[in-house]
């Protein structure tokens, strides 16, 4: 079968910022677009950094680096649907079995093509904003003919998301059940001097406890100590940060973020932050970003801010 060419341009359309803007993506406001810096912090925060700090700190020997392996692709109406063979990764009724859009030129999260050669997460994230759809899909691998991958989840951008999101206890292509390509950020937004929504942080497993807060609905099976961070955890720089000290404006501009919107725990993983790759976008990361530039950042230049009660995961999702 012959397949048309799509359009494989990174997008990531922002509000300008404040308490109840759009964007990225969706259209009607959403958690990552809330300044937060006059937002209260949580009653543990301090018991929940001293958590964190106890059990290691950020990933990667406490480092807080940035993983640039992501991609998210526009599709339209000429982009091929193809139908995927769910995996044990597929989780019912979390995950929708919908035709995935799949562009003729693409890839998936850190690999070079749609093949997922390196047994990592391999997320495929795809907009199509004439439909109104987000479709972020776990574990892909397409090899010729054969397609097959975990949970894929597809956001309606148009619908205004109460507080369970797609469902209670629901996960999507991440473990919290957020949604994911809305918390990346880009090197076009960087080198533009502004990100105006909060970002996705992860870390590792060990070091997360098996529970969740707003925004999030869902936690995985962790082995984090009672005071470690629940998934969806939020949290904002300090103020006082320094932030004129770190060591380029690439890493500035995020700092900046951090202290407006905050960063929120979606997954498991090493990297800390999760950035768009520049293999489709304008501007590149080179000299103007590098995975190490944030490093100065500790656990404790962070608080936690409140978003409630605490759910203990029991993995019976809710649609």
């Amino acid at each position: 079968m012959r397949w048309l060419v799509s359009s494989v341009v990174v997008i990531m359309g922002c509000g300008s910022g404040g308490g109840g803007e759009d964007g990225p993506f969706f259209t009607e406001p959403m958690f990552f677009n809330q300044d937060v810096r006059d937002a209260p912090v949580a009653d543990n925060s301090a018991s929940v950094i001293a958590g964190l700090r106890g059990v290691g700190g950020w990933g990667r020997g406490d480092r807080f680096q940035i993983d640039f392996a992501f991609d998210v692709f526009t599709a339209d109406a000429a982009t091929p649907r193809r139908t995927f063979e769910p995996t044990s990764d597929f989780y019912t009724p979390d995950c929708d079995r919908v035709p995935m859009p799949v562009p003729v030129i693409g890839n998936l999260e850190g690999e070079t093509g749609y093949e997922c050669r390196g047994d990592g997460d391999c997320h495929l994230l795809v907009h199509d904003e004439a439909e109104g759809k987000l479709y972020e899909m776990w574990r892909a691998n397409v090899v010729d003919a054969s397609f097959r991958a975990g949970c894929l989840a597809v956001w309606d951008t148009g619908a205004a998301y109460g507080a369970t999101l797609r469902g209670e206890q629901c996960s999507s292509a991440d473990g919290a059940g957020l949604p994911i390509a809305p918390l990346l950020f880009t090197p076009d937004e960087v080198a533009a001097g502004s990100i105006d929504h909060a970002i996705r942080f992860v870390l590792p497993n060990d070091r997360v406890r098996r529970a969740y807060v707003r925004p999030a609905t869902h936690a995985t099976d962790t082995s984090g100590p009672s005071n470690a961070p629940p998934y969806g955890v939020h949290l904002r720089l300090s103020a006082q940060f320094d932030v004129e000290a770190l060591p380029t404006e690439g890493a500035r501009v995020v700092a900046r973020a951090l202290q407006r919107y905050g960063m929120y725990h979606a997954d498991g993983g090493e990297y800390a932050l999760t950035a768009v790759s520049d293999r489709h976008t304008t501007a590149k990361w080179a000299g103007v970003l590098g995975e190490s530039d944030l490093e100065a950042l500790a656990v404790e230049d962070f608080d936690v801010i409140d978003h409630g009660a605490t759910f203990t995961a029991a993995f019976r999702c809710m649609r």
